[in-house]
């Protein structure tokens, strides 16, 4: 989840390298992919990656699904992890290939929506939460009343991230429901209130950190990362965890199906798992990694982030969106379908 987003393609190119081996094609989130990283794998090993960003889960899965991509690598949630292998888009990993598997921190090996971690590598990992910027409001940021019910100070100045089961799962915890309900009174007032706040919104969009950071936006439902580059550039610019409850995420790296240069995407899998490239990895997007090691050369200031490190009262608050089921989620789209009118 965590980045701003334009459909853009980078090569990552050195000087006085000589010719690559290979090339890699990486289907990623915008702004979310180390150039520092890309320039030392290229050095390293000679394969030039392509970058391709996307701006949301269901855009990647889209475009995956569609064929003729010409992707090795992509990018996705945890909650869409199961769905791409259900779906043959993603193969196994042969962790022959991946010596430096075992370098994923112990929480991250066997995780409910991958589990041993058979099909991808952790990349990123962090929380979806409340932005403000306090010359505008100094109240209590800790609440999803922020988009749902926007304080006189905030109306017409806050933005929604885009993100379909981020928006609904904090809006149903916030009615009192739990994410993925199939309740429909639940549902009900989930629809109501997203609703009857819309018209409160400034925008539903992304490229939040340079928005937050030049006073553009006020208020915004987004990704702990982006917040906390927003914040080095606008002290005034905080983060606030939702107490009715907020999703934690992690993204990682699958292998496609159809990927076309499988081995150079095996050399990159295996070279983020090393705590020196997984840092730098964080330290650009300045999200929290899986990769056991990496903290040790990470910017001090990551060390104690209020983006970061997730408050003791509100630890419990968070919780990992898994795929709804099929009737959930039929109902949640029909609902986002709505918002989108």
């Amino acid at each position: 989840m965590k980045r701003l987003l334009t459909v853009t393609a980078i090569l990552m190119a050195s000087t006085g390298i000589a010719c690559a081996e290979g090339e890699l094609q990486l289907y990623n989130w915008g702004d979310y992919t180390s150039p520092e990283l890309l320039a030392k794998f290229e050095k390293e090993t000679g394969i030039k990656v392509t970058v391709t960003d996307y701006d949301s889960n269901d855009t990647a899965l889209a475009k995956i699904e569609a064929g003729g991509h010409g992707f090795d690598l992509v990018v996705p949630s945890a909650n869409y992890v199961q769905i791409y292998a259900e779906k043959g888009l993603i193969q196994e990993l042969d962790l022959s290939k991946l010596p430096h598997h075992g370098n994923i921190a112990p929480e991250w090996k066997d995780v409910p929506y991958d589990p041993g971690r058979k099909f991808t590598v952790p990349w990123q990992w962090g929380t979806t939460g409340m932005a403000v910027n306090q010359k505008a409001y100094s109240g209590d940021i800790n609440t999803s009343a922020i988009f749902l019910d926007p304080p006189p100070e905030l109306v017409g100045k806050v933005n929604v991230t885009p993100e379909m089961n981020d928006v609904i799962s904090l809006a149903t915890w916030y009615v009192g429901g739990e994410a993925c309900t199939e309740d429909t009174e639940v549902l009900k007032k989930v629809r109501d209130k997203l609703l009857e706040a819309k018209p409160k919104w400034l925008s539903m969009d992304y490229g939040m950190t340079e928005k937050m950071s030049n006073n553009d936006v006020m208020a915004s439902l987004y990704w702990n990362g982006a917040i906390f580059r927003a914040r080095l550039a606008n002290p005034d610019v905080k983060y606030g965890y939702p107490k009715e409850g907020f999703p934690l995420w992690m993204d990682q790296v699958a292998l496609l199906s159809d990927a076309k240069n499988v081995e150079e995407a095996y050399k990159f899998l295996d070279f983020i798992m090393l705590p020196e490239n997984a840092a730098l990895i964080s330290s650009f997007a300045r999200y929290a990694n899986g990769i056991a090691g990496s903290e040790e050369f990470m910017p001090a200031d990551m060390k104690d982030a209020p983006e970061i490190v997730i408050p003791e009262e509100f630890k419990a608050k968070g919780h990992f969106l898994l795929p709804c089921s099929p009737k959930a989620q039929e109902y949640n789209t029909a609902i986002w379908t709505e918002l989108q009118k």
